[in-house]
Order: structure tokens, then sequence, then C-alpha cells
């Protein structure tokens, strides 16, 4: 728009460079944000089993639910091993076999799969809603290929929270993903009513508290104004819940739309509102190193 400036960027680069263009990946310079019987018990820490992992963890690499879900799962008494209830998250396992959930054979894991997914706004980010509002489910039907194995969202974007949407079939990839710790970037661009200068947005790199909640810290830049209109674009990495809508609308602006443009490496580019695009194998076994290398630094 005529007369429009954009303050200047930290890093002196405007915002499409940094995250438009076409779906797929980027190359960040730094960090990618009822009666039951016991089963197996844990081996004596004399006789240490490098290849066996906590039953929840395998179950959550295989799909089935996050970690967390399949603790819930356990608690519920719908997780046994050869016909007998477990009574413990804390079995350790060497693989899945024998392992049922609901009564059903556990499949052995697939290949870890991930899809960016442009999520529009009115979709709610869960497998179901008791109201029976649509949920990204619904798109996900015409928007993947058959055959592809449950997905999980990473992360959520609200109800009205449009953008980049990243799934995948692998619990722990997933985990990884959210977790604070990893310091995974998300990016955000908000279109924001109010007043507000370029010095109160360079505040938020020393991190906010909002009603009790420590925000850490966020990289915002204002990317254009006309009167008291604007598009700010926002860099955090805890995505805690409603985070942007929070600290904008702490500053006094009103949030009338929030895009998210990328998630770690990945960017929403040009990907058509509710469609999904698979992210090549060779970039999800770089993503699976590049977190490990990262959690054992």
């Amino acid at each position: 728009m005529t007369g429009d400036k954009r303050p200047p960027s930290r890093n002196n680069r405007p915002a499409r460079d940094r995250v438009g263009g076409r779906t797929g990946v980027r190359r960040p310079s730094g960090k990618p944000a009822s009666a039951r019987t016991k089963g197996p018990t844990e081996p004596s820490p004399d006789l240490p089993r490098r290849d066996s992992d906590r039953i929840a963890k395998l179950l959550a690499r295989a799909g089935i639910a996050s970690r967390r879900e399949v603790e819930r799962m356990i608690a519920e008494g719908r997780v046994a091993i050869d016909g007998e209830v477990l009574d413990t998250p804390a079995t350790v396992l060497t693989s899945l076999k024998g392992v049922t959930v609901d009564g059903k054979l556990v499949a052995a894991p697939e290949q870890a799969r991930l899809f960016c997914f442009h999520k529009p706004q009115g979709l709610l980010t869960a497998e179901r809603d008791p109201a029976g509002r649509p949920t990204i489910y619904t798109a996900l039907r015409n928007a993947v290929p058959p055959g592809v194995p449950r997905l999980m969202p990473v992360g959520r974007l609200d109800l009205n929270t449009e953008g980049l949407l990243l799934l995948t079939n692998d619990g722990e990839l997933k985990r990884a993903l959210e977790l604070p710790a990893t310091g995974v970037p998300r990016t955000y661009r908000a279109r924001t009513f109010g007043d507000i200068t370029q010095a109160q947005l360079e505040d938020l790199m020393d991190g906010i508290e909002i009603d009790g909640v420590r925000y850490g810290q966020i990289d915002a830049n204002m990317e254009r104004r006309t009167g008291r209109n604007q598009w700010i674009e926002l860099t955090l990495t805890e995505g805690k819940n409603r985070e942007v809508r929070r600290v904008l609308e702490h500053l006094g602006l009103k949030v009338s739309r929030l895009l998210r443009l990328a998630y770690g490496p990945f960017v929403l580019g040009d990907l058509p509102r509710g469609q999904a695009a698979e992210v090549p194998q060779k970039d999800v076994e770089r993503l699976r190193k590049s977190l490990k290398a990262d959690k054992s630094a």
C-alpha cells in the first residue's frame, strides 16, 4: 500500500524471504519453538537392555497415541500382553509382539512419515468434537492419499487460527517437535488493530508474564502498517496455549487474523488451503537426526 513502511528487522530481511516460497523445508542457520494382572517389569539394573523401551514409548512410536494418552489407556485397562492386562506404564519391552490395545494386536511401527497441512479457519485440531463441529480429520479425508497410517497433529492450532500444521504417524517425532526444551521455532503472522511500536515488540525478546503465566523470548517485527492496522510477524519456541493471541491482546491489540507460516524447517509456502503435502523421507530422517543431536547436546 502506498506510504506503508516496515520498520527494520533485526536480520534486515523481509519476512517473505524468510518464510515464503514453495511448500517444503527451509535450512535454518541455527537450531530448528478393575482387577488387572501385572505385566512384565523393568529388567534388573544389573542386566541393562539397550534395545528395550517403556511400552508407552513403543506404542507412541507405533502411532497408537501420545505417551500420555497411552499411559491413560493402561490405567483404563485397555492394554495387554499375551492376554494379561497391564497395570503400569513402566513396563519395559524389546518389541510389541503380543501387545494388544482394546483387544486388537498392535502392528509393528511403520516408517515415520510427516505431512504439511494447510489448516483452514473453522476446523478443530481434534479427532472428534462432542458439539459436532468439523475437525481437521474431516478435511484430511480428501487431503491425504489412501493407505496413509493414522496421523497425529504436532501441537495445535485453535479454531480460528489457520496455516501450517504438521502431522505425523510417529509419536516420538511428534513429542520431540512439541517439547519446549527442543527449541523448535514456530513463526506466525498476525493482522492486528491498535497502537503498538516496534520498540514495544522488541521488549518481547526479554519474555513477558501475563496473569501469572511466563512466556519466553518472542522475536516480533512489524511487517507493515496502515493507520492503526498492522501485520506483525512473531517467532517463538514454546508454543503455549493461545500464546500469540494472549501476548498481543495483552499489548492492547485486537487480533483479526492469525496464520502459522513455519514450524521448524518446514514452511507453509504456497500450499493451498485444506491441502496436505508429504515431506520427503530424506528430510524426515534429517530432522530426526537433528532432534536427537539437540537432545544429547
